[in-house]
């Protein structure tokens, strides 16, 4: 029995075969999970052309090289011309479908391989790269892991095994009577060729296994990236709307606060104006001027929002508005309070311990609670009530306590769970500077406001703090 030529094995010139790039990408991501197994998306068309125009060139080259090697004269009894032909195109082009069927395609070209190696085709480049870049595909392009590689595992044990044979074949009929000694420390060249097909067999599948991997890996990666990049965009665009809710939040609550303070105050002033009109015009255009005063200062700061929701992208504001609300700060309550006698409130003003620098948010925010806190006492005490006003610096914080005796009117109750958005506001501001605020009816009579916000800010805002009774009374 003749034996197979030197390089009829797979893998024989794998050594000349470049090894196939795979696509780019990093190493395993494994970090995050999908829901299920990933798949990967079936080949583009733009893919399948490149696959049947590398099919058609493999199978020119695999003519090309058969002609030379007949030339040649490198098989001594070479399978018949069309024999060949058909062999040689059952491996090649088989391929052009590599991405779209990779397990039929493996398979097809395992089996015509073996076919070509019995019959001796003689041609073993070409047909070496196709069988290598089959097992590449299904590798590659197969979905369920676990069948590519029981089918793979299959595909090697089969090629191994007719290697096997083909050894026996040689030691049973060594070609050109050559003797093969088996025994201790002997290593004819015919033994030391087999177990050189057997390292380059060995390397062959291998590395046909490990870039099939590599490329499976490196493309899931890539969607992976591709996923969280849609995520951090989603992200990003909830964190923008999120921004804009919180800014618009916050001209909401300035607003409030300016709004319901300059317009409660321009009401107590027109009444008073409207009763001392006959009987004291003096008064009565005082208290008017007042209520321009009010109303001009209602307008200085809603013009100064208004620029804000007018500003540019690039954060450019409108030229011509003025910032009126980023000067106010404790040092103007004694205007608030100034402003609430006005209206018929009796105040009493107290500054507590030595005055340090605050932050401007943190001060505006106090500024804010007090001007809030004096409008609910005019409308729900009532006039002639009796309001205490004290600033106390700590040794880490700042406090602000507003209390009133309720001795204008008494109040009606509310029912519970209902608050006014003015509550709501302090809370905001509050809990923006990490501070604590304590609001709710007092023993004795009246209501009682106290914020407290740190010097320093913190990460964390502590808890607000709220009397059992604050329910029962909110004022809007």
């Amino acid at each position: 029995m003749s034996a197979p030529a030197p390089t009829s094995q797979p893998g024989a010139a794998a050594a000349a075969v470049p090894a196939p790039a795979g696509p780019a990408g990093g190493g395993e991501l494994g970090t995050r999970t999908t829901p299920r197994p990933w798949q990967r998306p079936a080949p583009t068309q733009a893919q399948l052309r490149m696959d049947a125009a590398a099919a058609l060139a493999l199978f020119a080259g695999a003519l090309l090289a058969m002609a030379l090697q007949r030339a040649a004269m490198l098989f001594t009894d070479p399978a018949h011309p069309v024999l060949s032909v058909v062999a040689l195109a059952g491996i090649t082009l088989p391929l052009a479908l590599r991405r779209r069927y990779p397990a039929t395609v493996l398979v097809v070209v395992s089996a015509v391989f073996i076919v070509a190696g019995e019959t001796l085709v003689p041609e073993t480049l070409i047909t070496n790269i196709a069988l290598f870049m089959a097992l590449y595909t299904s590798g590659a392009w197969i979905s369920d892991r676990r069948r590519a590689l029981v089918l793979r595992l299959v595909v090697v044990d089969v090629m191994a095994i007719w290697l096997l044979v083909s050894f026996f074949r040689i030691a049973t009929d060594p070609p050109d009577g050559e003797q093969v000694d088996i025994g201790p420390g002997t290593l004819s060249p015919l033994a030391a060729f087999m177990l050189v097909q057997v390292l380059i067999n060995a390397l062959y599948f291998a590395g046909a296994i490990w870039f099939g991997n590599h490329a499976w890996k490196a493309a899931r990666d890539r969607h992976l990236l591709i996923e969280r990049a849609h995520d951090l965009q989603a992200e990003r665009a909830l964190v923008e709307a999120q921004a804009v809710t919180i800014e618009r939040m916050r001209l909401a609550r300035e607003l409030h606060d300016a709004v319901a303070h300059h317009v409660s105050l321009m009401g107590v002033q027109a009444a008073a104006a409207r009763t001392l009109l006959d009987r004291d015009p003096g008064r009565a255009g005082g208290a008017l001027e007042r209520v321009e005063d009010a109303a001009r200062d209602a307008i200085s700061e809603l013009h100064t929002l208004l620029g804000t929701l007018r500003a540019e992208p690039d954060g450019g504001v409108d030229p011509g508005s003025t910032d009126p609300v980023g000067s106010l700060g404790v040092e103007r309550i004694p205007d608030l309070i100034e402003d609430a006698r006005h209206g018929g409130l009796q105040v009493q003003y107290q500054v507590i311990g030595e005055p340090v620098p605050m932050r401007p948010l943190a001060s505006l925010n106090l500024y804010r609670i007090a001007q809030e806190a004096l409008t609910n006492a005019r409308k729900h005490a009532g006039n002639g009530a009796q309001v205490d006003v004290r600033l106390r610096y700590l040794p880490e914080a700042v406090e602000l306590e507003v209390a009133d005796d309720g001795a204008g009117r008494r109040r009606r109750p509310v029912r519970t769970g209902s608050g006014g958005l003015g509550l709501v506001g302090m809370r905001e501001r509050v809990g923006t500077d990490g501070g604590t605020l304590h609001v709710g009816p007092r023993r004795e009579g009246g209501f009682l406001v106290r914020a407290q916000v740190p010097l320093t800010p913190t990460a964390l805002a502590a808890d607000e703090h709220r009397s059992p009774d604050e329910e029962q009374e909110a004022p809007a």
